[in-house]
């Protein structure tokens, strides 16, 4: 009987040491198990931080990109707009000037004795047209008064006073035209001549200032 005890106590070691190799073998299996799975998340949500990096990356680089390709649209449309603006600003100068000059030399020609000559023909052209029965002529005060004993005068007289010349003080040079009573009027006033040969030379300027662009 002792004998046979003793061999179960030695089997009962045995079983018991094969027990706790089992349960270290199997805790160092579910241990490796468990820290590969945490190694296998970590490296997942490394893999998603890195591609949400890369991809914020791209984008904003290609904001960058379109920011730059904005601003540099924006900075050729604002030197476009700058150039067309100081075209314009030079052109209107020009304009002025040139408008200034005809000012100048209009009221020059009808301040010296070509105006007179001038009147004279304009009246005695107006005057062989077939319409042209009670012809008024309107000048201002100073010029009525200036030639009214002289060139007035003596058209009076060659008409057989088919003329009447009166004065107004509604432009400041030069002369209107009126046939019967007066509806109907031809201005050479110093305004009108300006304004219509302004006219001319401004689409003029424009196309000389297209043709230098």
């Amino acid at each position: 009987l002792h004998g046979g005890s003793g061999k179960e106590e030695r089997l009962m070691e045995i079983q018991l040491q094969e027990l706790i190799d089992q349960i270290k073998k199997d805790g160092v299996a579910s241990a490796e198990a468990e820290a590969a799975a945490i190694l296998k998340a970590a490296r997942d949500e490394a893999d998603v931080i890195l591609s949400k990096a890369r991809a914020d990356a791209d984008q904003m680089v290609q904001d960058a990109r379109a920011a730059c390709k904005r601003e540099a649209a924006a900075g050729e449309d604002a030197i476009r707009q700058a150039g067309r603006n100081l075209l314009l600003s030079f052109r209107e100068s020009v304009v002025r000037e040139l408008t200034a000059l005809l000012q100048s030399s209009v009221s020059a020609v009808y301040s010296s004795d070509a105006f007179a000559e001038l009147l004279t023909r304009a009246v005695e052209g107006w005057a062989r047209q077939p319409d042209a029965a009670g012809l008024q002529v309107v000048l201002n005060q100073a010029d009525l008064d200036r030639l009214q004993s002289t060139v007035l005068a003596g058209l009076k007289e060659r008409m057989g006073g088919g003329v009447t010349f009166r004065a107004s003080d509604r432009f400041d040079g030069g002369f209107r035209v009126g046939v019967g009573d007066g509806g109907v009027y031809y201005d050479f006033s110093a305004e009108a001549v300006v304004d219509m040969l302004s006219a001319y030379l401004d689409p003029k300027v424009t196309a000389l200032l297209k043709e230098a662009e």
